[in-house]
């Protein structure tokens, strides 16, 4: 039985060609050894890893000690072995400043009661670790490990609760053995925990012979961390395997950024940066480019990457792209094609109709008349099998949906109303009046991704009309106008001067440059929405000018110069002053919607600072903590991967909850999902969640709120953008604040965004010359 682990702090993002521990550490004097128990975590970065806590040992008694340094994982009740050194900080005294740890199994019974009732051990919790070390003593560990099936001894500790914690004891072995292994190159707590549920016992074996396996098949290990790894099990820097997974990686890289290819010229630049290391004196070692070349075009021979000549400025570019985006962008081009010129017409009823007499029946039905831009798009949308809708706030998007739905009904035609998140589609349902759901949840995606409904099993509808289509990435589209059954109408809608989806493509916009799709976009902005400053600004801001500040009571600017003060100011503004105002729910109510995940104002620090002044620690509220983040029950927390295992039907990126439940000895909380769903979350799956209380700009893509805060300071100067700004403004329903500084406010305004993405749907769906 192996009785330690040991953790070293997380790699330098910079690759170097790896030397080992003893090498890295040899410019630095022997360290002390500490021997304590983590008694409490105080601060924590998930990003860099620091961490500050407060530990006991034997000579301490009750004055903890505090330690710093990269602690993550570690968790309370642990007993440690610490080496480092003691030093003195100005302002808060003597500390022991961590270079690496071993978690050691505790001898004492205090220190075994301890480490049991921590909820380190799935099954056991504080009263049964105190039965379980009452009944066994200093013995209890030994017990646990070589005779689990005595547990049955202890009073009131059934069959069922023996097994699980035996289970439990074997799994967290197993994983310490794959830390031990991983323990030289730096990888964290969580990722060897994700490493082994992936691998199991084959974990090593993985890790040291295809550790760029470890990229593609373990969430949350990108290229860098897997070529760390690879690097220490003595892979060169110039091998084809990492030149291959590089391009892979650069590929997957720009898929985030939102593109469906690269050109071939800008992937091998990209690649070379990423695969250039240096060696231990800091020399530059660059990986050539004709073994770039050779290596990407082997890649395309063995079917790893596409290559295809596609349309662009100045002639066809040479497109690389991954597999699944070349097979999302041509199938989805294909099936709008077929839906627009298949013969059939599930809503043939509206070919022949008396539109004059349908439109006074439609003003007595819903007591409002349409204006000429609206009639258009009701037209179209019924008597054409694609069409697309689009327009900035208050032009009448809502009502006109309301009104195609309203005559869809009076024809007795099936209908299917479906937005990308849970917010929009009740909104949708809310506006219609018509049963609404998301996109995944209609398809019904089943674990790992694929649709209960696609081309072979179409839905049964005649209409299917999808709102905030700017949403779309490309794999969801079109597993979506797959699922659309020949002859029926498909009806896209969306602001598409809002930002493009999180994820890779730009459908919306691809679809309005294809002249064969019909399209309508709402330009007139009605006499009521003139009133409202979130409105108004809205298009002012759209339009390149700078809001109007003041004049309205729904639009609200709090000037505050200082980076480091707007984040005060904006908890302030969330916990106290609108609450008080406008009688908005702080929790529920109000959303903080930043430009930056990082810095002051940024989200992470802004979580930190809501969930402090929002939901305190307190006496009796159960909490549990995960890297850098503590999980409590009522924090607002949010999905940030698609996981197709949880829930009913999946639970989604950007799925937004509060935890309603936690059970420490059973290493399990509950969220309930905007769409009303309980889901249970492991304590090792909390990697899965970050808290809500802010968010960044891109995660708010299709979710209203009542009210939206928006800090805008210098320091996201990168991210100060003309339709970033527009999108967060246009989440609000009734209430925008913005905080910050002028400066950042007019960058922010004058700034177009990014350039397009590298996408070629619209080039697939024009007609040959």
């Amino acid at each position: 039985m192996r009785h330690h682990v040991g953790v070293t702090a997380p790699p330098s993002p910079t690759p170097v060609v790896p030397t080992s521990t003893a090498t890295a550490a040899a410019g630095r004097p022997p360290g002390v050894v500490l021997e304590a128990v983590l008694e409490r975590i105080t601060y924590a970065n998930e990003e860099t890893g620091y961490t500050i806590a407060r530990v006991a040992t034997e000579k301490s008694g009750n004055d903890l000690l505090t330690v710093v340094g990269a602690l993550l994982g570690a968790q309370p009740g642990e007993s440690l072995r610490l080496t480092g050194r003691w030093g003195s900080h100005p302002r808060y005294g003597r500390q022991f400043e961590v270079w690496n740890y071993t978690t050691v199994l505790p001898a004492t019974i205090v220190g075994i009661e301890r480490y049991l009732g921590s909820g380190l051990v799935k099954g056991i919790g504080p009263k049964l670790a105190e039965r379980i070390v009452a009944h066994f003593g200093v013995d209890t560990l030994r017990v646990i490990e070589d005779e689990p099936q005595r547990l049955i001894e202890v009073p009131k500790l059934g069959p069922k609760r023996t097994k699980l914690i035996a289970a439990a004891w074997v799994e967290q072995q197993a994983i310490k053995e794959v830390m031990i292994f991983l323990q030289g190159v730096g990888v964290t707590t969580s990722l060897a925990v994700r490493i082994y549920k992936q691998y199991g016992d084959d974990s090593i074996t993985v890790v040291r012979e295809e550790p760029y396996r470890l990229a593609a098949d373990v969430w949350g290990i990108g290229f860098r961390t897997a070529d760390t790894i690879a690097r220490a099990v003595g892979i060169a820097y110039d091998s084809p395997q990492r030149v291959k997974a590089g391009l892979q990686h650069t590929l997957s890289e720009a898929a985030d950024n939102g593109h469906c290819f690269l050109p071939a010229p800008n992937l091998t630049t990209a690649a070379a940066k990423i695969l250039a290391v240096t060696d231990k004196d800091g020399a530059d070692l660059g990986v050539p480019a004709d073994l770039i070349t050779n290596c990407l075009r082997e890649l395309i021979e063995e079917e790893g990457v596409v290559r295809e000549d596609v349309p662009g400025a100045d002639g066809l570019v040479p497109a690389i792209y991954l597999v699944p985006f070349h097979r999302a962008e041509r199938g989805l081009a294909g099936s709008l094609l077929t839906l627009l010129n298949t013969g059939r017409d599930r809503l043939s009823a509206f070919d022949g109709v008396d539109w004059a007499r349908a439109l006074v029946w439609l003003k007595a039905r819903t007591g409002h008349e349409l204006a000429p831009e609206q009639e258009q798009a009701v037209r179209l949308a019924l008597t054409e099998k694609v069409a697309v809708l689009t327009g900035g706030p208050g032009c009448g998007k809502s009502f006109t949906v309301r009104s195609i739905v309203e005559l869809a009904r009076a024809k007795r035609a099936k209908i299917v109303l479906a937005a990308p998140t849970g917010r929009a589609a009740k909104r949708l349902a809310e506006l219609t009046g018509h049963e609404a759901t998301t996109v995944h949840r209609l398809l019904k995606l089943q674990p790992g991704g694929d649709p209960t409904f696609d081309r072979d099993n179409p839905l049964d509808a005649d209409l299917v009309v999808v709102d905030e289509a700017s949403m779309l990435d490309l794999i969801l589209a079109n597993k979506l106008v797959k699922a659309v059954a020949p002859g029926a109408h498909l009806l896209l809608v969306g602001d598409v001067d809002q930002l493009p989806s999180v994820g890779a493509g730009e459908v919306l916009r691809d679809l309005l440059n294809a002249e064969v799709v019909p399209r309508v976009r709402l330009t007139q902005i009605f006499r009521q929405a003139q009133q409202s400053g979130v409105v108004v600004n809205a298009h002012r801001i759209n339009a390149g000018e700078f809001p109007q500040l003041k004049g309205f009571p729904d639009f609200f600017f709090f000037e505050c110069d200082d980076t480091e003060a707007t984040a005060p100011l904006v908890v302030d503004l969330v916990a106290k002053r609108i609450p008080r105002k406008f009688g908005f729910d702080a929790r529920r109510d109000i959303q903080v919607l930043t430009p930056m995940h990082r810095g002051p104002a940024g989200a992470g620090n802004l979580n930190q600072l809501l969930q402090e002044a929002l939901t305190p620690s307190a006496e009796g509220r159960p909490e549990r903590r995960y890297g850098g983040r503590v999980y409590r029950v009522g924090d607002k927390v949010t999905q940030i991967r698609n996981n197709y295992d949880k829930g009913a039907a999946g639970v989604f990126n950007g799925t937004v909850g509060v935890v309603t439940g936690m059970a420490p000895d059973d290493h399990k909380l509950i969220v309930r999902t905007d769409e009303d769903e309980e889901v249970e979350y492991g304590f090792d799956e909390l990697d899965e969640l970050v808290h809500a209380y802010a968010i960044s700009i891109h995660r708010s893509q299709g979710s209203e709120y009542p009210a939206v805060v928006v800090p805008l300071t210098t320091s996201a100067w990168m991210m100060l953008q003309r339709n970033l700004l527009y999108t967060a403004i246009t989440r609000a329903k009734k209430l925008v604040v913005l905080a910050g500084s002028t400066r950042a406010l007019a960058v922010a305004v004058r700034t177009l965004g990014a350039g397009r993405r590298h996408t070629a749907l619209d080039h697939r769906l024009a007609p040959p010359d």
